[in-house]
């Protein structure tokens, strides 16, 4: 905690909460009575209640009973497929991209993906998560819907190998275009959808284009142990070794999922010389029985692991705090270690790391002078967190997205009391529901790609 402010008007003050914080090692702690002063969009100092008590500001918040956290980050998503929640349930995952989800998907149209978005962004915004990378279609409505919204994403048009070298030239004219939207929240990226839909001439081109334009990429990765075991058949390699051999190790690198990463991945990923993350998302991995990201073997090689839920079309919700909770309790049943997970690495998963994931380590993630202002407000007044012993405990195994009282972005406030200030929920479920039938037709049996990984 800061000493007491220097003077001068401020943008927003929110005092009386307990503040998340981290140390100079990174490590979380907490602020009691605090005072967050916003200017300029961006945090200009964390310290007490009584010294920003006459603290001259545009807006003052009071948060007494509720915790203050950096905004929460989801690192993998696809949210216009929020349109298609609960569409195919209790299948296999062969099953759920052939015989569900790609042929539907061959249905969108912008419009869709722009209502599955603003449905999408509500859901985030009402979740406290205030950072989201997405990998999709027709992606310059979804920026479009981050800068109205007031959210922060990184974002990437997804490409197959199938669509021929106009699929990676619209990925790389998306990230060139928008890159620096909505006031710089919209940072952007190459997204080549996976090893087993893209070939290795195409990863190739896409790292020398990261390298070329200074982007990083964006690609699911090593998503199961069976597709693991079906690369190494076919391939003689991993997954991981199909991106090492392509370059894409030695560009910033965001690996969706990586449940199939094995321990002899590890000398290929010390190797790298880009920036590589892991984005985890749990749910989705015990609906489809799947391993889970091997998280203390990524902690090991310093790799950061940032949290995420995936699409709603297969983990059916974007709940961060979910995630967070699961992350915790899945880490201690895959290593057999109660120990493992902790409830403070839990929460650093979910804020610095994630924030270093999406390559924003340097503006979000934590509540620090310079940090961007994406900040949330937790009640912790409810019986179910009641009473509190152990804050993180509280924040990670008790406390849920419901609690999320407020969410600020850049220092504007997008939910206030739970009301949301930046998207007409009815309006878009009224529209979306229209068009669900033309959407959600089956009969006539094109898929995009075939899954066969």
């Amino acid at each position: 905690m800061t000493a007491p402010v220097a003077p001068g008007p401020a943008d927003l003050v929110i005092s009386g909460c307990t503040a998340l914080v981290h140390d100079a090692a990174g490590q979380v702690g907490f602020a009691e009575d605090a005072a967050i002063v916003v200017r300029d969009g961006a945090v200009a100092e964390v310290t007490t209640a009584a010294a920003a008590r006459d603290l001259a500001a545009a807006e003052r918040l009071d948060a007494r009973g509720q915790a203050a956290l950096p905004g929460l980050i989801n690192c993998h998503t696809h949210a216009p497929m929020v349109a298609l929640r609960g569409i195919a349930e209790d299948v296999p995952v062969e099953e759920w991209f052939n015989d569900h989800v790609w042929p539907i998907e061959s249905n969108l149209a912008a419009r869709d993906v722009e209502l599955g978005a603003r449905l999408a962004c509500a859901e985030l915004i009402r979740g406290g998560v205030t950072t989201f990378a997405d990998h999709y279609f027709a992606m310059d409505t979804v920026a479009d819907v981050v800068a109205e919204t007031g959210l922060r994403a990184l974002l990437g048009q997804a490409y197959f190998s199938s669509q021929g070298p106009a699929g990676r030239a619209a990925s790389l004219d998306f990230a060139l275009r928008r890159a620096g939207d909505a006031d710089g929240r919209v940072t952007t990226c190459l997204a080549p959808h996976a090893p087993y839909t893209v070939d290795d001439a195409d990863l190739a081109a896409t790292a020398e284009l990261a390298r070329e334009h200074g982007l990083p990429v964006h690609l699911h990765a090593a998503e199961s142990r069976a597709q693991t075991e079906r690369s190494l058949a076919r391939h003689g390699v991993t997954p991981i070794g199909v991106l090492r051999r392509a370059g894409l190790l030695d560009v910033d690198v965001l690996i969706a999922h990586g449940t199939g990463i094995l321990e002899s991945d590890a000398a290929a990923l010390r190797a790298a010389t880009g920036r590589v993350a892991v984005a985890s998302a749990p749910r989705g991995y015990l609906k489809f029985a799947w391993d889970t990201t091997p998280v203390r073997l990524l902690a090991d090689l310093g790799i950061p692991v940032g949290l995420a839920t995936d699409g709603a079309a297969s983990n059916n919700s974007l709940d961060v705090w979910e995630s967070m909770a699961l992350t915790a309790l899945v880490q201690k049943s895959a290593t057999g270690d109660p120990r493992w997970l902790t409830s403070r690495q839990a929460l650093h998963h979910a804020t610095l790391q994630s924030a270093r994931a999406v390559g924003l380590g340097e503006r979000i993630g934590s509540l620090a002078p310079g940090r961007r202002a994406d900040i949330v407000l937790v009640d912790l007044t409810g019986p179910h967190t009641q009473p509190v012993h152990d804050l993180a405990a509280t924040l990670v195994h008790s406390a849920r997205s419901g609690d999320v009282r407020t969410t600020i972005v850049d220092g504007r406030v997008l939910m206030r009391d739970r009301e949301l200030l930046t998207v007409d929920v009815p309006a878009v479920t009224r529209e979306l529901t229209e068009r669900l039938p033309a959407l959600v037709a089956r009969g006539h049996g094109r898929r995009i790609q075939e899954y066969d990984a």
